[in-house]
């Protein structure tokens, strides 16, 4: 099967953006693992905190941004994910949206991890040359949660959310652990890992961003690991937790002129959110759409959110999470 005019445009525009990120990492080792740990807490203001996690499942310490409310005692948490950044780079919540003053005056967990750029919070099935051994699944659904809650007042309710590369990944997170997550947020993401388009959009992210081999992440292109982890495919295991979806049009919208924050007059960032920005979040939108479809056939209920316009752009993603916040409280009971 062929990859028709909107996705070769998107796939371009992909690489484009990729690139311009300049991701870089390194590789972890492997060896003798102690249990998951928290390892310590860093200060990073008054209600927010950096915690040092081991993961044994990964044999490395990882950074994870915790936000807490100003009350005490047990609440939900929410987690929050970067996008093909991570959190290794300046692309994220905290750097580029009002997520700190939007949940000061809520009763919830904020927690954000700040590693794993390129990795699709999957679990690889071999260590990679650049990423080493990704097993983001593990550490993310298993490893972190009770070591949260145990520090951190959590009283086991979840719901999470993210943005673009990692849009896909929490659908596959819900899909891997039923029941951990109340309700999820997925914003101009590709629900389509092995649909030609959607496989070679996997391909460029991680082979561009970070150098590393998607054969290492999910096996040969196109095979069995690439279909397990196709949320379009295994959609049926989304039943009975609450979704809220959403995908620009890719048109200019009111965040994508000379103006806007995050372009601030600079021509050549103009020109990237617009074009490049637009033609990723248009192609987007063809898999948010075939999700839409897919869950209709199943009776599966959800709430999708297809705005006539709007790039791949932080602006956007800050107005998704606002309006999906409803949907992600009332699931978590805040």
């Amino acid at each position: 099967m062929s990859i028709g005019r909107p996705g070769r445009v998107f796939l371009a525009a992909l690489s484009m953006a990729v690139l311009a990120a300049g991701v870089v990492g390194g590789a972890s080792t492997a060896g003798a693992r102690p249990a998951s740990h928290l390892v310590g807490v860093d200060d990073a203001g008054p209600l927010a905190v950096t915690a040092q996690v081991y993961s044994a499942s990964m044999d490395r310490v990882v950074p994870v941004r915790v936000q807490r409310p100003a009350d005490s005692g047990v609440r939900p948490t929410l987690y929050l994910l970067n996008g093909a950044g991570g959190g290794e780079t300046n692309a994220t919540w905290q750097q580029n949206t009002d997520v700190v003053d939007f949940f000061a005056d809520k009763n919830v967990n904020v927690v954000t991890p700040m590693d794993g750029a390129a990795s699709y919070y999957t679990d690889w099935e071999r260590d990679d040359p650049a990423l080493g051994r990704s097993k983001w699944q593990t550490f993310l659904t298993r490893e972190l949660p009770p070591i949260i809650d145990g520090r951190f007042g959590g009283n086991g309710v979840n719901s999470i959310a993210a943005i673009s590369m990692t849009a896909t990944s929490v659908l596959n997170l819900a899909i891997s652990a039923p029941g951990l997550y109340r309700a999820v947020g997925s914003y101009s993401g590709c629900a389509e890992t092995s649909s030609p388009m959607g496989s070679a959009f996997v391909d460029l992210v991680v082979r561009s961003a970070k150098g590393a081999d998607p054969q290492n992440m999910w096996g040969p292109r196109g095979g069995p690991g690439w279909v397990a982890n196709d949320p379009v495919i295994n959609a049926e295991k989304l039943r009975g937790t609450a979704l809220y979806i959403s995908s620009g049009s890719g048109l200019p919208g009111p965040y994508d002129n000379l103006a806007a924050p995050g372009i601030d007059g600079d021509l050549k960032d103009f020109a990237r959110q617009v074009f490049v920005g637009g033609a990723i979040e248009a192609a987007t939108n063809l898999c948010t759409r075939n999700l839409a479809n897919r869950l209709q056939q199943l009776n599966i209920p959800a709430t999708f959110d297809f705005a006539p316009t709007g790039s791949h752009s932080w602006r956007y993603w800050q107005d998704d999470l606002h309006q999906s916040w409803p949907t992600l409280a009332g699931a978590m009971g805040v």
